[in-house]
């Protein structure tokens, strides 16, 4: 063996025991953790040329070096960081697929509403005899580069396009979602159900997810909570902020993860959540956006129209976001172009959509994917940037932020999935919460025709975003953050029906009951989530 691979096998040696300490697949993890830290390999190789250093003591002097430079906490928390993405491994012989998705029937489902998908995207290209993608004339370059800032005060014409699909659009699939292997009411832990979703997925009870969520107890600080009985809330404030100011000196994204579990201090959050999902934003991370930025001036794609349409629908039109109008369509007309984010298919249950260059139809030599990020942006997609917008300023670092994000989380509340944080799983919880612990009014609902979840599915889906006020929604999000988990949403969602019950017990139809929770923007989530999940009689 030549010292050059001596000195890498001992690199991934290393990594290695980084990943089994994290409790990981040590080869995997240490593979693309060295992907990201691959500049950590020139500084150990320099380093290694030394006279001193000997082929026999090459795996301590590697392990010496990356704690004396800095780089062992940097390793570590991208170590922790591809845990926290990626599922835990499945039996060594399971098929690929199952990666993804190891139920059959949740896999064909996700594949024929992608084939839908796409169906009415080609719809809307042909109708409207406009090309998935164009390069832009030279004078329309320099036209969108010179307006890159300003492009809220652009209005075109947008008026023959339409969403590729609205929440409702996507409940409507997930109602209708079996298991081929049994009967209606054969499965007998699932007999009693009357919810909408009708697949007998595993979901936690409330003892389950107090356990899980047990930072969000009774008698433990909170930021979000007004009048703890135990500790002044000033008190817990200055104690609390201090702790986050260390965490941030140490930069352990483990150690923020769980000091996030009791909320962001305001001026805290944005370098903890930075922290959190391993996001520096180095002068590559900036040089990357600029390279997607100028994708945006080369080309125009029909998904463009569909990101500008959006944006006028939702954001434009609420009273926290419309200020960033501009910083929405440049994240959203970047990350349509990323393929890096391609790689989180492979621990999604979805599949990017292909088309073909033209005059290459069905030759899958010239099979492109598109858009590029492999992502259709359908009604309210904007609405995952827009709270991020507080926080961050730099477009480049946003950028990072929403990307990554995404790819820990968002993606699941657009795919069929029976992953315990996937939108099916969470439809099943909430519905599951609401029956069991406010029967009778699961039932009053049910029997006027509002269905819960026809009301709760769009707050679901967009993780709450636009319902919520900005400052309850950030504590919402620190907590999916601190649990890496999107379970919350369906126990908010659930809360949120139980503190509005004796309206609802009142109405007479599905308008009705959706005028009662038209308004959420008054509600203070961490004491919903508090009584809901520690004062419910289990």
């Amino acid at each position: 063996m030549d010292l050059k691979h001596a000195m890498r096998s001992a690199v991934l040696l290393g990594l290695e025991d980084y990943a089994t300490a994290e409790g990981g697949n040590a080869v995997a993890t240490a593979s693309a953790v060295a992907e990201r830290c691959a500049d950590v390999h020139g500084g150990v190789m320099v380093n290694l040329h030394k006279p001193e250093i000997k082929l026999e003591s090459l795996k301590e002097d590697i392990k010496d070096f990356l704690k004396t430079s800095g780089w062992e906490k940097k390793l570590q928390n991208a170590v922790y960081s591809e845990l926290n993405v990626f599922p835990s491994p499945c039996h060594p012989a399971a098929p690929p697929e199952h990666i993804k998705e190891p139920l059959a029937y949740m896999r064909k489902a996700q594949g024929s509403w992608e084939k839908r998908i796409l169906k009415s995207l080609n719809s809307m290209c042909t109708e409207l005899n406009i090309p998935l993608a164009q390069k832009r004339p030279a004078n329309e370059q320099k036209e969108l580069l010179n307006k890159w800032n300003e492009m809220g005060t652009d209005e075109p014409d947008l008026s023959l396009f339409r969403p590729v699909y609205a929440p409702k659009d996507f409940l409507e699939v997930l109602m209708n979602l079996r298991n081929p292997n049994y009967e209606n009411g054969e499965q007998p832990s699932f007999r009693n159900h009357l919810g909408l979703i009708q697949v007998p997925l595993k979901v936690k009870d409330i003892p389950e997810l107090k356990e899980d969520f047990s930072e969000l107890g009774l008698n433990i600080g909170q930021l979000g909570i007004d009048d703890s009985a135990q500790v002044p809330p000033e008190f817990f404030e200055n104690e609390h902020v201090r702790v986050g100011q260390k965490v941030l000196a140490e930069q352990d994204s483990a150690a923020a993860q769980q000091y996030v579990r009791q909320g962001c201090p305001t001026a805290l959050r944005a370098d903890l959540w930075a922290l959190i999902l391993n996001i520096s934003n180095q002068p590559e991370d900036v040089l990357y956006y600029e390279q997607l930025k100028s994708n945006v001036i080369q080309h125009n794609l029909l998904v463009d129209s569909l990101i500008y349409k959006d944006v006028k629908l939702t954001a434009s039109n609420d009273d926290y976001y419309f200020v960033f109008e501009d910083y929405l369509y440049q994240v959203l007309l970047c990350f349509s172009r990323d393929t890096s984010v391609l790689e989180h298919f492979t621990y999604s249950s979805a599949t990017p959509p292909k088309s073909y260059i033209q005059g290459k139809l069905g030759m899958e030599e010239y099979a492109v994917f598109y858009p590029p990020n492999g992502v259709i942006p359908f009604h309210g997609f904007s609405m995952y940037v827009a709270p991020l917008c507080f926080l961050y300023h730099e477009p480049s670092k946003l950028y990072q932020i929403f990307r990554e994000m995404y790819v820990r989380f968002f993606f699941r509340l657009h795919s069929i999935s029976s992953h315990p944080s996937g939108i099916v799983s969470l439809c099943l919880l909430f519905e599951t919460l609401l029956q069991t612990h406010l029967p009778q009014l699961f039932y009053h609902l049910r029997e006027i025709g509002a269905q819960p979840l026809r009301i709760s599915f769009k707050w679901m889906v967009r993780a709450f975003s636009g319902y919520l006020a900005t400052d309850q929604l950030l504590l919402l999000w620190d907590r999916i953050l601190g649990y890496n988990s999107l379970e919350i949403l369906a126990v908010l969602a659930a809360a949120v029906f139980a503190f509005r019950a004796v309206n609802l017990m009142e109405v007479t139809s599905l308008a009705a009951a959706e005028a009662v929770l038209a308004d959420l923007s008054t509600l203070k989530v961490m004491p919903l989530l508090q009584i809901f999940l520690f004062a419910t009689v289990t």
